[in-house]
């Protein structure tokens, strides 16, 4: 694992952006696996002013709430709307992202991993992390879902996005999510951490250790991942 330790939330971003560009400019067709969240805001923002030509780019969701309308303004559609994909001249014909409104869950999830198939697969995927150590929604469990599925939300997880939410009541209990397998599969992953509240997980990551109740310690037996994270998350290491 490869870790750029940063000064700031801009320098993760920007660091964060200019592997995005870079993977742009050597294969203009690649397929991109994205995230949602604070973390990645900034790295949106700074593409954006890049005027790259994302015209030929493939995008995949990491995942979405469920149930939840694409038009609401808490889905991770209207997110990424809101932050990417208005923003640059991605196809909408290749902009992929869990459907919280399907009504046969199981066969979205199918579709969902058959389309990634399909692309090639994903050349480099962009992580958050919780702060619990979840990747995607895949939430600490004894046991940890391979592909595209359906999950429970844990506490932890609904009490720290009812910030974005009128009252954690009104926060999903669901989501559709890429597993553990489906993320693994990319060939470079980008995981962004910043704040001392993501340091317990970042922390984990770094031990000598893989414990499916800390989800982020999967990405140690994948061949290329690059951690950008300020001291805050990264500690006294």
């Amino acid at each position: 694992m490869r870790i750029i330790l940063c000064d700031s939330y801009k320098e993760i971003s920007d660091r964060a952006a200019e592997l995005i560009c870079a993977q742009i400019t050597l294969k203009p067709d690649c397929v991109l696996g994205l995230a949602t969240g604070s973390s990645p805001i900034g790295m949106y923002d700074r593409l954006a002013e890049m005027n790259l030509d994302f015209s030929g780019v493939t995008t995949f969701n990491l995942d979405e709430y469920y149930p939840i309308k694409r038009d609401n303004d808490q889905s991770y559609y209207y997110f990424m709307q809101k932050h990417l994909y208005s923003r640059v001249n991605l196809r909408p014909e290749n902009i992929h992202i869990p459907s919280g409104e399907c009504t046969d869950v199981e066969r979205e999830c199918r579709e969902y991993e058959e389309k990634i198939q399909a692309s090639g697969g994903i050349d480099l995927q962009v992580l958050g992390i919780g702060m619990n150590g979840h990747i995607g929604f895949n939430e600490p469990d004894d046991s940890l879902n391979t592909k595209t599925h359906l999950t429970d939300l844990t506490e932890s997880t609904i009490t720290a996005n009812s910030r974005f939410f009128d009252s954690e009541d009104d926060v999903p209990k669901q989501a559709i999510t890429m597993g553990i397998s489906t993320i693994l599969s990319a060939k470079k992953i980008i995981l962004l951490a910043s704040g001392k509240e993501k340091r317990h997980a970042i922390s984990a990551l770094l031990r000598d250790e893989i414990n499916t109740e800390i989800p982020a310690t999967m990405l140690k037996v994948h061949p290329d991942v690059v951690l950008i994270c300020d001291r805050e998350a990264y500690g006294d290491k």
